[in-house]
């Protein structure tokens, strides 16, 4: 099978594509990606001489380009890990995140309407297309939950969602979309939450705090959310969407406590600064539908997953040095907008 994954250089991407290879030896993984300050390169140096894999750099905006692929590389699925992602930076400039996030899912269901080949397109979305829920809510975001989004970027995501569902519904496209909680592990770009703190322990920076550090966040291994898409892809069902989480919460004050705690540090390290606009309270998916038709759980414990994800970073510093300075995120420039 010839998959063309998109967003390939990103965390979630790169991830993924060195998993299936891995997983299904004799498939094909064409690389799309358009390079982004987010790109990372190095993620996928093993796979340079590796026949199983090419690299395209494009823009999953441009039609003609994408189809281009298609046809050369005689692509059978599309796997969309292509997105702007990063919540502050959506607030700053909201048009790229919508352009990506939806006009990019668009572009990508019109090639493939037009591709007989192509048997599936699988596109990954985020639990914030949801909205939030309040801190003390006994409820689960399922499958059928209506779509929300607070930010730029979450609304960016639900639109790109409904595109995609609205194409499966008018023209048969064959899409499965799956919602997953937030990810962890290696090869995390450092502007995001645990490489950032685990960064700035290393060079001796304080960790900084939103006012509403009990905020939670549902955690998932990403080698789990390797697992749950290759789950999806192998048995899943055309036009259905699947809910990927582990259950397991955690707030930003109990990731910094565990990451101060790895170091031997205090709570004098810790900088509580404002809150972002939008900033949601919580998320937490109902994953039951994709355990009792897909057979898939999650396999990494957490207490187990985030010492091995400290572990990664703090041996390989080389990796996420020369990211720092490439990072756009300003935590204080909304206050201007």
């Amino acid at each position: 099978m010839n998959l063309l994954v998109t967003g390939g250089y990103g965390f979630i991407g790169s991830n993924f594509i060195l998993y299936w290879l891995k997983e299904h030896p004799n498939d094909r993984i064409i690389n799309v990606d358009v390079c982004t300050y987010a790109a990372v390169q190095k993620n996928l140096e093993s796979l340079k001489n590796d026949e199983r894999y090419v690299m395209v750099k494009a823009d999953i905006c441009n039609y003609e380009m994408m189809e281009l692929v298609v046809d050369l590389y005689q692509v059978d699925c599309i796997v969309n890990f292509a997105a702007e992602s990063h919540n502050s930076n959506s607030i700053i400039n909201p048009t790229s995140f919508y352009r990506t996030n939806l006009l990019g899912i668009q572009t990508l269901m019109e090639v493939t309407r037009n591709n007989s080949r192509i048997k599936r397109i699988h596109h990954i979305s985020t639990c914030e297309v949801y909205g939030d829920m309040p801190l003390d809510s006994d409820n689960k975001f399922d499958e059928e939950h209506a779509l929300g989004g607070n930010s730029p970027y979450s609304s960016s995501k639900a639109c790109g969602q409904l595109a995609a569902r609205a194409y499966y519904k008018t023209y048969g496209i064959p899409i499965t979309i799956s919602v997953c909680s937030n990810n962890y592990g290696p090869y995390q770009f450092p502007e995001k939450l645990i490489p950032l703190f685990v960064s700035n322990m290393l060079e001796g920076r304080p960790l900084t705090l939103y006012a509403e550090s009990n905020y939670k966040r549902e955690w998932l291994h990403v080698e789990d959310h390797c697992r749950a898409i290759e789950a999806i892809l192998l048995r899943g069902k055309i036009g259905e969407i699947y809910n990927i989480g582990s259950g397991v919460e955690k707030s930003v004050e109990e990731i910094s406590d565990i990451i101060l705690k790895y170091f031997n540090g205090n709570e004098n390290q810790k900088v509580i600064v404002p809150s972002r606009p939008s900033h949601d309270r919580r998320y937490l998916l109902d994953c039951n539908k994709i355990t009792r038709e897909l057979l898939w759980k999650p396999m990494i414990n957490f207490e187990d997953g985030i010492i091995s994800t400290i572990d990664w970073y703090v041996n390989n510093k080389d990796w996420w040095k020369p990211l720092i300075e490439k990072s756009t995120v300003n935590e204080r420039k909304w206050e201007n907008v």
